[in-house]
């Protein structure tokens, strides 16, 4: 019986050895496969997250170039907005100059109809005078100026305005 039960015992073991042995085989070949698939769904979403990465450097560098752009009309739009002040200031200083020196004068349209009996019409003209209309009246230097100077105001704003405005059409859609 002891021998018997030598043999059972021995045929018993290789029995679990070899269960053992399968099993340890097929836990190897399903982890194989296993880290086949991990493996690929890895390599597809390193993919798709490549694509992605390209995708939105594409989208970067084309709203740096907008940007790139957009900067640089503003700084031509700047320079003409800086241009035209300095040409308006100029010219404006100019124009006081003249009246400062009496190179120029002011003068502004009389209505002469409701106080006069000539139905608008001067009498006389004055010698050196090519003028044959309306009466004219000339202003005081320092009035002169004063207007000149409401005038700059006025035309500066206008410039500005029209950066703005300038501005507001480039950067809406």
């Amino acid at each position: 019986m002891k021998l018997d039960a030598v043999k059972w015992g021995g045929a018993l073991l290789l029995m679990l050895c070899l269960i053992a042995g399968s099993a340890w085989a097929a836990w190897e070949w399903q982890a194989n496969a296993y880290g086949q698939q991990l493996a690929e769904q890895n390599a597809a979403h390193q993919t798709a997250l490549t694509n992605l990465a390209n995708a939105n450097s594409v989208l970067i560098l084309a709203e740096q170039n907008k940007r790139f752009a957009l900067e640089q009309w503003l700084a031509a739009s700047d320079q003409a907005h800086y241009r035209a002040l300095t040409d308006a200031k100029t010219n404006q200083d100019r124009l006081r100059d003249r009246i400062a020196t009496a190179d120029l004068r002011l003068s502004v349209l009389l209505d002469t109809t409701a106080t006069n009996d000539r139905d608008g019409m001067q009498a006389t003209t004055g010698p050196g005078r090519l003028v044959h209309g309306t009466a004219r009246a000339q202003l005081d230097r320092a009035h002169a100026q004063r207007i000149i100077g409401i005038t700059s105001d006025g035309d500066q704003g206008l410039i500005a305005l029209r950066a703005c405005q300038d501005y507001v059409m480039a950067i809406s859609p």
